[in-house]
């Protein structure tokens, strides 16, 4: 997605800062992207995160 010269939304001449942007909101970004270019249903693409979320806590508490 490329923008033309205006500087709204924080881009310069059609380039993103999201490379700046903490890992996590890139890793949001790019999930969001998957979920809307493979036309997930928002509801299972919820369900899924549930998921992963529980997964990655049981992983984290066994570090713990």
């Amino acid at each position: 997605m490329n923008q033309s010269n205006d500087n709204e939304g924080g881009e310069e001449d059609g380039i993103s800062h999201l490379d700046s942007a903490p890992a996590e909101v890139q890793l949001a970004v790019d999930l969001i992207f998957l979920f809307e270019s493979n036309h997930i249903d928002p509801k299972v693409a919820l369900l899924a995160l549930d998921i992963v979320k529980q997964d990655l806590e049981v992983k984290i508490n066994k570090k713990a």
